[in-house]
C-alpha cells in the first residue's frame, strides 16, 4: 500500500523558501510553493515544486489548492499586519492545522542579558505579526526567531557597500547559516512540535568589527568604516532551547572561519 506523502505549502519561495522547498522534495515530500512573479512558475516546476502566485500585501482570495496542505511554512519579508490578518482568516476557512513561521531575532531589544524565547520582544510589526499567530487556536503555530542570514548568494563581506559606515562595531552578530536554516526547519517537521518559538543562531558571537572585517578580508575587499566612540548596545541571543529539543548541533558554527 502507497504511504500518503505530507504535504508541505511553503509561502515565499525566495532565499531561503526556495532551496527549503527543494530540499523537501528531496526527502519525499510533496511541495506547493507561493511566488509573486509568474516567471519563477517553471522555475519551480522543474524542482517538482507546484507553484502558485500568491501576495498577502494584495487583498486576494489565496487559491484553497495552495492552503490544503498538512504544514503551511511562512518565510516572506512581508511586515504588512493587515495582509497577515487576512491571511491567517484564509488559513482558519482552510482548516491547515500547522503553521511554521519564519521571524527574527531583531523583535529583541539591545540587553545586557543573554535573551532566550520567553523575554520581552519590541512593539514592532514583526513581533506583532508572531502574536497574530500565537495566540490563534485554530491552528499550531511554531515560531522561528533566525539571526541574521548568510550562506549561498549572501556574503557578509558584501553586506555593506563602500562606504557606508557601520554601526555599534563592538557589539556583536547573531547569524545563521542557510543551510542550518533548512535543517531546522526540517527537524521542526518531522517531530511535529506544536505552538512554541526557538530561537536560531549559533553560539559564535564575534563582535561587529572582528566579524565584518574578516569577512570583507576573505573577499579581497576593503576593510569597512566604523561608527566609532558611540555606546555600545549588546545583543547575544541563546539558542539553547532549540539545541536541546531536536538534539541539534549547528554546521557552520565557526562564524570567523565561514
Amino acid at each position: 500500500m502507497q504511504v500518503k506523502k505530507t504535504i508541505i505549502s511553503v509561502l515565499g519561495c525566495g532565499w531561503l523558501g526556495l532551496p527549503l522547498a527543494t530540499y523537501l522534495v528531496e526527502q519525499g515530500f510533496m511541495v506547493k510553493g507561493a511566488i509573486r512573479s509568474a516567471e519563477k512558475r517553471t522555475l519551480l516546476q522543474s524542482k517538482k515544486i507546484t507553484p502558485f502566485l500568491v501576495d498577502i500585501d494584495k487583498e486576494q482570495t489565496i487559491d484553497t489548492d495552495f492552503l490544503s496542505a498538512d504544514v503551511l511554512v511562512i518565510a516572506i519579508p512581508s511586515k504588512n499586519s493587515e495582509g497577515f490578518q487576512n491571511l491567517i482568516y484564509q488559513i482558519e476557512k482552510a482548516f491547515i492545522k500547522k503553521v511554521l513561521f519564519i521571524s527574527a531575532t531583531s523583535v529583541y531589544p539591545a540587553s545586557e542579558n543573554v535573551l532566550k524565547e520567553t523575554d520581552k520582544t519590541l512593539e514592532t510589526p514583526l513581533a506583532f505579526i508572531e502574536k497574530l499567530f500565537l495566540k490563534n487556536t485554530r491552528f499550531d503555530t511554531t515560531i522561528l526567531r533566525f539571526g541574521g542570514l548568510f550562506g549561498k548568494h549572501r556574503n557578509p563581506g558584501n553586506f555593506f557597500k563602500s562606504g557606508r559606515i557601520i554601526k555599534n562595531p563592538e557589539g556583536v552578530v547573531n547569524m545563521i547559516h542557510q543551510e542550518d536554516c533548512i535543517d531546522i526547519i526540517h527537524r521542526v517537521l518531522e517531530k511535529g512540535i506544536g505552538t512554541q518559538v526557538f530561537n536560531g543562531c549559533v553560539d559564535s558571537h564575534p563582535t561587529r568589527r572582528d566579524f565584518y572585517t574578516n569577512a570583507t578580508f576573505k573577499l579581497g575587499l576593503e576593510t569597512p568604516m566604523f561608527e566609532e566612540n558611540q555606546p555600545v548596545q549588546m545583543k547575544i541571543i541563546c539558542s539553547e532551547k532549540l539545541k536541546k529539543t531536536f538534539n541539534f548541533t549547528f554546521k557552520h558554527s565557526d562564524l570567523l572561519n565561514i
